[in-house]
């Protein structure tokens, strides 16, 4: 059973305050925030782990990722009520549900098939539903491209050329870029065809694998 109680509640209004201290300003994104039950993605044993600002283990080498590093890429993002986004690196779908939250069309494709088909099935018994594919997310998702926004949640050691194409006039970017360990959030955005681009602070995030990420 799905458990989201009055203390669990309680537990996501502080770890929005604590958000709020450590700079992100989006209400929007504050309220997605303290409105996915985050717990219900932590075995009952690390309860206690749910609701703390960091990552986090799920299995396969990969992790939740911390709250605050969710909420900074996508206050990053500008997401608006319709817009189509791609993720990439679904993960334990965490992150799709913010976006689901505030209202986007989400494209999520995730590399690992024991990942993918572990959150497809369990992202829609919490009332979430995105589109879910399992491939090579370096490569975008060209059969639905263009997109409005393209979130990547893994670390990459280059932007790859094929997600500035899928990236819809007006679109915008958000990718970690770097080495293995450490990489600079980066944003780019594209207007008439012309590239321009932000970098804000240091993060570490999983490798982003396949064919334009790191070799797996």
């Amino acid at each position: 059973m799905l458990e989201d109680n009055y203390r669990h509640r309680g537990l996501r209004k502080k770890l929005v305050n604590l958000l709020k201290t450590k700079g992100i300003t989006d209400d929007l994104v504050l309220q997605a925030i303290g409105k996915v039950p985050r717990h219900l993605f932590f075995e009952n044993a690390f309860l206690e782990h749910a609701y703390q600002d960091k990552a986090f283990p799920i299995g396969e080498g990969q992790t939740i990722s911390q709250p605050y590093t969710v909420a900074f890429q996508t206050e990053k993002l500008e997401i608006t009520k319709g817009l189509k986004v791609l993720e990439i690196g679904t993960g334990s779908g965490y992150q799709a549900c913010i976006l689901l939250e505030l209202g986007a069309k989400v494209f999520t494709i995730e590399y690992n098939k024991v990942l993918y088909e572990r959150t497809k099935a369990f992202l829609p018994k919490m009332g979430y539903k995105p589109y879910f594919f399992l491939g090579d997310g370096s490569k975008g998702l060209p059969s639905k491209a263009p997109f409005d926004r393209i979130l990547v949640t893994a670390g990459a050691p280059v932007i790859p050329d094929a997600l500035i194409e899928q990236l819809a006039e007006g679109g915008i970017l958000v990718i970690p870029v770097g080495n293995k360990s450490k990489q600079t959030m980066v944003r780019i955005r594209k207007k008439n065809g012309i590239l321009s681009k932000d970098e804000f602070d240091y993060f570490s995030f999983v490798p982003l694998l396949g064919d334009q990420g790191w070799n797996p």
